[in-house]
C-alpha cells in the first residue's frame, strides 16, 4: 500500500492512504490520524489501512478525492533517528575518500524537521553550493539491539525517496571535525508517499530497490540511477546501525546519494570526474533560483513515490 501525510497545521499532519496510480486518496480516519499511530500499532493497524487500499484501488471509497502531492509533508515529519549510510561505491570515492569504505560509514543527522516534496530549500547564503542527495530510505518497525541483516530487514516497514541535500562549500570544516557532524545538511525532502514492501514485488529484493532514480537539475537530466548498485544492503545497514542499541519503530535510514550507471547522483560527484578528466569542474553548485526533481518510476511506467520538486530559495 502507498500512505502519505496531509499538512494539516499540526506537528505530524493527517495520514491519508493513496491509491497506486497516485490519482485519489482517502483519509485514514478512524485507523490512524498520523503515519506515527500507524506505526506504533502497526500490525493491528496495517491491516485496516490494507483493506482501504484495495477499497481505493478499485474505485469504490466513498469518500475519496483526488491527490494532491502538494499538500503533502513528508510522511514522517519528524521522528527520533535519521541515519545516512555511504552505500554507494562511486559516490564514496570521489565525493568522501578519506573515509574508509569497511564498515559502511553512517552518519546521525536531525530527525526533528523533515520536510514535504514541494518544499522549498531555504539557505541563508546563496555561496553556500547547494548540491542534491537523492537517495532511497526505508521506515522500520523495533529491531532488537544485535539483530542480524535478516532480523533487520524483516523490521522495514516501509521505503521512500529523500533528496538529503548538502552544504559543500561546509563541508572541508566539518570534514575536519568528523563525517558525523552535519550542520552542512540542509533540511531533508521527502518523496508525497512511502510504499510498504510488497507493493513493489520483485523490485524489492535481497535488501535492495532494484529501480532507477532519476535526478534533474534546472530540467536538464543529471543522472538515472540504479538504486539496486547499493552495497551493502539495507539489512547490513540497518545490522550495523543497531550493534550497539535497538532501533524504535519509526526510525529512518537513508542509503546515501545514488551512485553509477547513467550520469551521477549529486554534483559533487559529477564535479570530481571533470576535475580528474579537465583539470577543474565546470559544473556550478546550486544556488537561488535553482530547480530540483527526483524520481523514481516503477517498471510500468508509473511513478512509485512521487516527484521530489524544489527550489532554492533565500532566507527571508
Amino acid at each position: 500500500m502507498k500512505l502519505a501525510t496531509y499538512k494539516d497545521g499540526s506537528r505530524d499532519g493527517q495520514l491519508v492512504v493513496v491509491s497506486r496510480d497516485l490519482c485519489t486518496a482517502h483519509y485514514a480516519t478512524g485507523m490512524a490520524h498520523t503515519l506515527r499511530q500507524a506505526l506504533d500499532d502497526w500490525n493491528f493497524i496495517a491491516p485496516q489501512l490494507q483493506d482501504l487500499y484495495v477499497t481505493l484501488n478499485q474505485g469504490k471509497a466513498r469518500h475519496a478525492f483526488p491527490f494532491e502531492p502538494r499538500r503533502c509533508a513528508a510522511p514522517l515529519p519528524r521522528t527520533g533517528l535519521w541515519a545516512q549510510a555511504l552505500a554507494f561505491a562511486e559516490h564514496r570515492e570521489r565525493v568522501w575518500p578519506g573515509v574508509p569504505a569497511d564498515p559502511v560509514p553512517l552518519r546521525l543527522a536531525g530527525g526533528d524537521h523533515l520536510t514535504g516534496p514541494h518544499d522549498d530549500c531555504v539557505l541563508g547564503q546563496d555561496a553556500w553550493e547547494a548540491d542534491v542527495g537523492p537517495m532511497v530510505a526505508v521506515l522500520t518497525d523495533d529491531i532488537p539491539q544485535g539483530a542480524n541483516a535478516a532480523r533487520a530487514l524483516d523490521g522495514v516497514r516501509l521505503l521512500t525517496l529523500a533528496n538529503a541535500w548538502e552544504l559543500r562549500l561546509w563541508e572541508p570544516a566539518e570534514e575536519a571535525r568528523g563525517w558525523l557532524r552535519a550542520p552542512n545538511q540542509p533540511a531533508v525532502a521527502f518523496a508525497p508517499v512511502a510504499v510498504t514492501p510488497d507493493e513493489l514485488g520483485d523490485a524489492w529484493r535481497d535488501g535492495l530497490l532494484h529501480l532507477p532514480v532519476r535526478v534533474q537539475v534546472n530540467g536538464a537530466l543529471l543522472g538515472c540511477v540504479d538504486a539496486g548498485r547499493m552495497a551493502p544492503d539495507f539489512g547490513a545497514v540497518l545490522a550495523r546501525l543497531c550493534a550497539t542499541r535497538p532501533l524504535r519503530n519509526g526510525s529512518l535510514l537513508g542509503a546515501g546519494p545514488v551512485s553509477g550507471g547513467e550520469g551521477w547522483g549529486c554534483l559533487a560527484e559529477r564535479r570530481a570526474v571533470e576535475a580528474a578528466q579537465q583539470g577543474q569542474p565546470l559544473t556550478p553548485y546550486l544556488g537561488h533560483g535553482d530547480r530540483v526533481a527526483v524520481e523514481v518510476t516503477g517498471r510500468d511506467g508509473q511513478s512509485v513515490f512521487g516527484a521530489i520538486e524544489q527550489e532554492v530559495v533565500p532566507l527571508d
